[in-house]
């Protein structure tokens, strides 16, 4: 792992500091609708993500407004897996890449895992995020499956 300056704070993420997570997440999920502001993005977290169970959890570093790095998840309980931790999103700002702030981030996530009693940890990662899947792996995880999908008319 790369060594983390002292200074990075791991903090979960309150509503109202929502916006703190912008910057990040608009690296990884560029483009969509509800990315086009802040305030839009906020707006979707705070109202329709956090009340089906998504929280948020970031790296941040003192006298910095954003996060720079983040990750979105859940509590979930499917048949095949009982309880577990499902990421959403897991990202780092470019610059801000292979300094450790995700192995801060994951560290937490596995942490906060335990502490709620899930088996597992989850998350689902496009086939072409080669460096993500670089670190997945480097963290233990494992790659069991295919993910399907198809819009729904």
């Amino acid at each position: 792992m790369a060594k983390t300056p002292q200074i990075a704070q791991v903090i979960e993420v309150a509503p109202e500091d929502t916006g703190r997570t912008y910057a990040a997440l608009c690296v990884l999920r560029e483009g969509r609708p509800v990315m086009s502001s802040v305030e839009s993005f906020t707006q979707w977290v705070n109202q329709q993500q956090r009340s089906e169970g998504y929280r948020l959890v970031a790296t941040f570093l003192p006298g910095t407004p954003d996060a720079v790095a983040v990750a979105g998840f859940r509590i979930l309980h499917q048949l095949s897996k009982g309880r577990f931790l499902y990421v959403d999103d897991l990202v780092t700002l470019p610059q801000h890449r292979s300094s450790g702030y995700a192995d801060l981030i994951f560290a937490w996530l596995l942490e906060e895992a335990r502490r709620l009693g899930c088996a597992q940890l989850h998350l689902d990662s496009g086939h072409q995020r080669y460096d993500a899947h670089r670190f997945y792996l480097k963290h233990g995880m494992i790659m069991n499956a295919h993910h399907f999908s198809m819009v729904v008319d």
